[in-house]
């Protein structure tokens, strides 16, 4: 039977179309790994940023040391970060084994057990970065009704890292809402592949 006139089966366009899925998928998958390493970088070196900091000072004679546990904002946006670093990593390899092996993801448990940890991961950084930013406004500008005190005019090395910290986790935060759509567009390709099954049933 031909097909346009050229000889060509119905039968092979859907052969096309498969290979153009798999092309697709590969190409989701690269772009899924790429963002899975950047976030695990940049949360180690937002979390070297502000774990690692600190400035000692010296008033009257006694020494006096800025360092992030002074703040818990901070120390949240510390575990945060690791947290997500941790994940990153255990998740980029789940990606390095899903290519080497050719393999696609086709288990709908597992796909929403990621696009949920995906999600809660993007939501606990957004509120450590929000959290972090907020007392970084009041240690910069200070606040009078509540008197309390400009510190970065004390510890200005202290508060510059900590800005350059929390400038890079905002990265991982806009970093993660794309990964986010990622995992829901793998979640809801399989959703639509059943549906697709499931109505040429009948």
């Amino acid at each position: 039977m031909s097909y346009l006139g050229v000889g060509v089966s119905p039968g092979n366009v859907p052969v096309y179309h498969g290979t153009n899925l798999k092309v697709l998928d590969r190409k989701v998958r690269v772009t899924e790994l790429v963002l899975r390493c950047l976030i695990c970088g940049f949360s180690v070196l937002a979390a070297v940023l502000v774990g690692t900091d600190t400035q000692v000072k010296e008033i009257f004679t006694i020494q006096k040391a800025a360092r992030f546990t002074e703040m818990k904002a901070l120390v949240f946006l510390v575990v945060a970060n690791g947290i997500a670093a941790a994940y990153s990593l255990v998740q980029a390899a789940r990606c390095v084994v899903g290519m080497v092996r050719a393999s696609v993801l086709s288990s709908k448990p597992l796909a929403l057990a990621i696009f949920s940890a995906d999600q809660a991961l993007a939501y606990l950084n957004v509120a450590a970065v929000g959290a972090a930013a907020q007392s970084a406004v009041f240690a910069k500008l200070g606040q009078r009704q509540l008197q309390w005190m400009v510190i970065c005019n004390m510890y200005g090395k202290f508060c510059n890292q900590v800005g350059e910290g929390i400038a890079v986790a905002l990265l991982v935060c806009i970093l993660m809402v794309v990964l986010s759509s990622i995992s829901a567009f793998g979640l809801f390709r399989l959703h639509g592949g059943s549906k697709a099954k499931s109505s040429s049933g009948w």
